[in-house]
């Protein structure tokens, strides 16, 4: 069964109840779900969407974003997330892998990447759009009212999403591609995640397994693929407005009386900044998207007592891959990162490399030949108990003589000792030898002669630095604000 049909079943057997509340406090039921769903399906096949039209998709998470991605998929069609705001030659060189036929923005968007006035606003804000209206692309769809800048003959959502349409006769193909979603790569060489009904359906089933939820739980987020699991099990998903401050997240989770929540550690830490203690009603706490540092799992316990939080280890490409209890990581934090029993299959290479496959594991790459094994770049070992532990990234490993320093082996220790938040480990050519300087760059208020002297006790003398460093923070990037390592070492070349 796929994944839109068994949302459309969920929705069938409890057509009353509030499917999804906006970050406007619109609500939304699964019955206005669902036909919804089926209208923009029935709407897009009626305006020529072929099986496998790819749809550049620019709407930011909304109940319509929702909506109009899972009629596109209902239809056959894929979602495409390119992200116009990448820069135009990555944008350009994405447009050209994916090809898509399609486009759907809202009209906002439109407008300011068409309009001099508006577009000249965007860029002095960093934002270098795309003119959406002119890359080549002949079908469009606009959400929200029409502005000046929507392509001549674009569909509006609104019509789209109206009236009645009747069942699918058949349930699509599980196995047919159904996302594409843009990660690393360059400008020469774009990388694509391609999942389909299947991989995404297998995905959130493992969620489930890990995470109970059923009608009755409110999971407030933003991520989708926390969303869809919410749906599938009857639960109500409340969405935090558009750039939502971390005060009126935590306010949000009250008034809302949310169970369940996910966050990128770093914005957890801003959220317990404004709100010490997160409500009672909360039950699950999810971390992800970036390693949770001890000190942030420590303050996440402390703030929610009554709720389980739990640290989720996963890849655009397989996931989740597996999730462990923030007292289980803080158990183990002298032994690397320990992220718990796989839920994917796993298997290690001889190098150290963690190899991954699964019913989970995405299609491949646009472009590429299927994937039946995901060699993750990551370094792992299995405890005596079955569980993983990485021990940090291959291309990350510092060559120290004849010892391989793996960072992410030590940087969990470090960072569980007393005064530290935050610890991360980077080589720096020195200037004088060319040899590699090992600098250990701390966050947090303990003082580096006395770190250095209680680190022989927590790290292999092969792994001590030749210097620390105590920034205000460590530099972050993308959405998941994960460690920048590059960036850092800029930092730490400057504290010299």
């Amino acid at each position: 069964m796929t994944l839109v049909r068994r949302l459309l079943d969920q929705a069938a057997e409890t057509p009353a109840a509030v499917a999804l509340v906006a970050g406007d406090g619109r609500e939304l039921t699964y019955g206005e779900l669902r036909r919804q769903v089926l209208a923009v399906r029935h709407g897009l096949l009626a305006a020529g969407m072929e099986p496998g039209d790819g749809v550049l998709f620019s709407v930011r998470p909304s109940p319509e974003s929702l909506v109009l991605a899972l009629g596109v998929v209902a239809a056959g069609g894929v979602v495409v997330f390119a992200d116009p705001g990448a820069g135009p030659e990555m944008f350009t060189a994405r447009l050209r892998l994916a090809s898509p036929r399609w486009s759907a923005a809202e009209s906002l968007l439109y407008a300011a990447s068409r309009l001099g006035p508006v577009r000249a606003y965007a860029r002095r804000r960093g934002l270098l759009l795309p003119d959406l209206a002119d890359l080549g692309i002949p079908h469009h769809i606009h959400v929200g009212r029409w502005l000046p800048g929507v392509p001549r003959g674009a569909l509006p959502f609104a019509r789209l999403a109206r009236g009645t349409a009747p069942e699918p006769r058949d349930d699509g193909d599980a196995d047919a591609p159904a996302a594409v979603i843009f990660t690393s790569g360059t400008t020469e060489n774009p990388r694509a995640v391609v999942h389909t009904q299947g991989s995404l359906s297998a995905a959130l089933d493992l969620f489930r397994e890990r995470l109970p939820l059923g009608p009755g739980d409110v999971v407030h987020t933003d991520q989708l693929m926390l969303g869809l699991p919410t749906l599938i099990s009857g639960a109500r998903w409340s969405m935090p407005p558009l750039f939502c401050s971390p005060g009126d997240f935590a306010r949000l989770l009250e008034e809302r009386g949310a169970t369940h929540t996910f966050c990128v550690p770093v914005h957890l830490a801003e959220i317990l900044d404004a709100r010490p203690r997160l409500p009672d009603a909360l039950r699950y706490v999810l971390l992800g998207a970036a390693p949770a540092p001890a000190a942030i799992l420590r303050r996440a316990l402390a703030s929610a007592p009554s709720a389980e939080v739990l640290s989720v280890y996963a890849m655009t490409e397989i996931l989740p891959v597996a999730i462990a209890s923030a007292q289980e990581k803080l158990d183990h934090a002298g032994e690397g990162d320990f992220v718990g029993a796989p839920l994917a299959g796993t298997s290690i290479a001889a190098d150290g490399e963690l190899l991954l496959s699964g019913p989970n594991l995405c299609r491949g790459y646009l472009g590429d030949p299927p994937l039946t094994e995901l060699p993750t770049g990551d370094l792992a070992r299995h405890d005596a108990a079955g569980r993983l532990v990485l021990l940090g990234r291959k291309k990350d490993m510092l060559i120290r003589g004849k010892f391989n320093l793996y960072p992410g082996l030590y940087e969990p220790a470090i960072a569980a000792l007393d005064g530290v938040t935050e610890a991360a480990i980077v080589g720096v050519p020195d200037p004088g030898t060319g040899d590699e300087e090992v600098v250990l760059a701390i966050t947090g208020d303990a003082d580096p002669d006395r770190l250095r002297a209680r680190l022989p006790g927590v790290i292999d003398h092969g792994a001590l630095p030749d210097r620390i460093v105590v920034l205000p923070e460590l530099p972050r990037s993308g959405r998941g604000r994960k460690l920048d390592r590059d960036l850092l070492r800029a930092h730490v070349r400057e504290a010299r």
